[in-house]
């Protein structure tokens, strides 16, 4: 496996992150969020679009966030540097000329289907198209559990790589999403994708788990189920799962789903620092999609699973950092972790090669 996670400080910068859920950025309001180790403010002008922008004024390197929206503009509240959409400061108290170089770095900054999207390399080269599709957070044959959001004091790596081995189900979950340990014995199908690997998971004829099994006895199902967890795990850090339950022998593997409960779980990894991330997650599902309860319900039962996870990756994030020469002993879980790692040092490498191209230019 690769080096010690904790030591990877360099992000990609030619792709898109989940920044925040659309309703953080209230009109009127400032957000501010570290993404990638940059400071960046989020807001919105009269007519609602979204802005994101450096959160360091140019003059002093004040927060803007601890500044003062006006309309269409945003107030540094140290000196009064007053600064556009654009990044351009448009007015300085007590003089009448601004200077050209009186400017904060803006971003590329998309909203789709509640997720706001940063782009934290050059604007310019931002390409909307390459926004992963998550429309089911939106699709109103959909519905969806309330917008989650946790924060991590770990790498972003740890948690990729959680999330690319789902045999912690049986050990890290038993009472909430794992079920029986014989989930643990199987072992998933990876394929390579473009821009991140596809995993394929099957478990027939068990059990279900325990966070399911009140959601299929309200539908009349009892007994063993079929259950699948189909993902694709995109760069950089983008997990999109088609999960379900049907009867079991009912066809599902075959693609006969008339019997199945099923979702799409959308949860985005964005890293903060080297040593932190933010978590954002939903589950939309096809099933009850007008009983809030059962949303509040799966949320309430989501949630305690992935602190179930928080605990366990923070407590092998404080063991690595007691050795940063420790280097994991792989074994074959780690098919999918290792595969993923290798994509990520490839697009570094071609970063690397082309930043060293543009600087080399006269």
């Amino acid at each position: 496996m690769a080096t010690n996670p904790e030591a990877q400080p360099m992000y990609m910068d030619d792709c898109w992150y989940v920044a925040a859920w659309t309703h953080e950025i209230e009109p009127g309001q400032l957000l501010s969020r570290t993404i990638c180790g940059r400071r960046v403010l989020f807001w919105r002008d009269r007519a609602g679009r979204l802005f994101a922008m450096d959160d360091r004024c140019c003059h002093r390197g004040a927060p803007l966030s601890c500044g003062r929206h006006e309309g269409d503009t945003v107030r540094c509240m140290y000196h009064g540097f007053l600064y556009d959409g654009s990044g351009r400061c448009v007015e300085i108290p007590g003089h009448d000329r601004v200077p050209p170089k009186a400017q904060v770095r803006t971003y590329a900054v998309v909203e789709q289907h509640r997720w706001v999207w940063l782009w934290i390399g050059d604007a310019a080269e931002a390409e909307p198209a390459l926004i992963p599709d998550t429309h089911w957070l939106t699709d109103p044959e959909w519905a969806c559990t309330p917008p989650g959001y946790m924060h991590y004091e770990v790498n972003c790596q740890l948690v990729h790589d959680n999330l690319l081995d789902f045999s912690h189900l049986s050990y890290v979950h038993p009472n909430t999403l794992g079920g029986s340990e014989e989930y643990a014995q199987l072992r998933s199908k990876v394929d390579r994708l473009d821009n991140g690997l596809r995993i394929t998971r099957w478990f027939m004829d068990r059990p279900p788990p325990p966070f399911v099994a009140a959601l299929l006895e309200a539908k009349g199902m009892s007994g063993n189920v079929d259950r699948w967890n189909n993902y694709n795990f995109l760069l950089p850090g983008l997990l999109i799962m088609d999960s379900g339950f049907a009867p079991a022998g009912s066809g599902a593997e075959r693609g006969d789903r008339r019997a199945a409960i099923e979702f799409r779980h959308c949860q985005a990894v964005t890293p903060e620092t080297a040593d932190s991330c933010h978590y954002f997650f939903c589950q939309p599902r096809n099933f009850d999609r007008d009983k809030p309860e059962v949303s509040e319900r799966l949320y309430r039962s989501v949630v305690a699973a992935f602190e179930e996870d928080r605990a366990i990756i923070t407590a092998q994030a404080r063991c690595l950092r007691e050795d940063a020469d420790f280097v994991p002993m792989p074994c074959g879980l780690d098919l999918a972790l290792v595969q993923f790692r290798a994509l990520i040092d490839q697009r570094l490498a071609a970063q690397r090669e082309r930043h060293a191209r543009r600087d080399a230019r006269p």
